[in-house]
């Protein structure tokens, strides 16, 4: 099997040749470019792709991969609202994702976020590397005795539920689906978990129904001083609303590993330019925000965690023994 990456990073490579050894039967291409309709022509003479989380893989795309032949797109993430399922199915092409390959990184990462904003560790690091020892401005709050709403309880939101737990939060928790190994969380309404936690993090997919879910109406039935951080998906939170909030002195703090309008600087040095949207610039105006580079998945575990399953997935496509939690698209050869 053939397979062409996309949108390469050196973190991608280096974790993807340490495992490559284990599969001789696959060759691997990689490249710099990101998917798009001009570089799906690329992948002419190769069996499968390979995409990230910011990668385009709408029908154009999909359309343009299946004219070149390609019969597979291994998504090396869980998420997947960036891949025209329908379109890919039609065209007999299979989608096989990573569905965890490390939840405890991102939760990490989201409580590290929520930890950074609440006690201002950007601002005193700042401050500190000018000669400033003054502590004005600094000032948080303790997370013990506090409630933590978790939205969302897969396995990103239950590694979050055990992380705050054990800062000796009390847990709320609103998930469709209750998680029964979750015991020592109460499952709420939303409008009780927006009303009552101190912390709120979401871990739950996006979908039409969670589009916006953090809106100017669920901000104004949050507590005042709350803590938002969002590791999940930047379209659960309607920006300008999000702005809004912050004016008003709704939000203690904001932490965002992702947000509205991320794709085109996602894994990108655009240090020398001029961004074409104020949103970001915004965001960032604020004290009380965080920005990250949608960097929650980084960790050496976890690259090679993708980079194992992503392989798993192109040989199990050739045998057939394909995992159904890694099934997005028909299985078609």
């Amino acid at each position: 099997m053939k397979v062409l990456f996309y949108d390469t990073k050196k973190y991608d490579r280096d974790s993807f040749e340490e495992i490559a050894g284990e599969f001789p039967d696959i060759e691997v291409d990689y490249l710099e470019a990101d998917l798009s309709v001009q570089t799906a022509k690329l992948a002419y003479g190769y069996d499968a792709i390979c995409a990230f989380v910011s990668s385009d893989v709408g029908t154009a795309v999909v359309e343009g991969l299946a004219k070149v032949g390609v019969k597979l797109i291994l998504m090396r993430c869980a998420g997947f609202n960036n891949v025209d399922v329908e379109c890919a199915n039609s065209k007999g092409i299979t989608i096989l994702r990573v569905p965890g390959y490390s939840p405890e990184a991102v939760a990490e990462h989201a409580i590290a976020l929520a930890l950074a904003v609440n006690r201002r560790i950007h601002k005193g690091y700042i401050k500190v590397r000018d000669n400033n020892f003054s502590l004005v401005g600094l000032t948080g709050a303790n997370f013990y005795k506090k409630t933590a709403g978790i939205i969302g309880t897969g396995k990103i939101g239950a590694a979050m539920c055990r992380i705050c737990a054990g800062f000796g939060m009390k847990i709320l928790a609103y998930d469709i689906y209750q998680n029964p190994d979750l015991d020592f969380v109460e499952y709420v309404s939303l409008d009780r978990l927006l009303a009552e936690s101190d912390l709120i993090s979401l871990h739950c997919p996006l979908t039409d129904d969670s589009y916006h879910l953090i809106c100017k109406d669920t901000i104004e039935k949050m507590k005042d001083n709350v803590v938002l951080v969002n590791t999940s998906r930047g379209a659960l939170i309607n920006t300008e609303d999000l702005i809004a909030g912050i004016r008003n002195r709704k939000f203690f703090g904001v932490g965002l590993d992702v947000y509205e309008e991320e794709t085109n600087n996602v894994f990108e040095n655009r240090e020398d330019d001029i961004l074409e949207t104020s949103i970001t610039a915004r965001l960032l105006s604020f004290p009380n925000v965080i920005v990250t580079s949608h960097q929650g998945f980084l960790t050496k575990e976890a690259l090679e965690a993708i980079s194992r399953t992503t392989f798993e997935n192109a040989a199990a496509f050739e045998t057939g023994d394909i995992k159904k939690e890694n099934l997005v698209g028909i299985f078609a050869k």
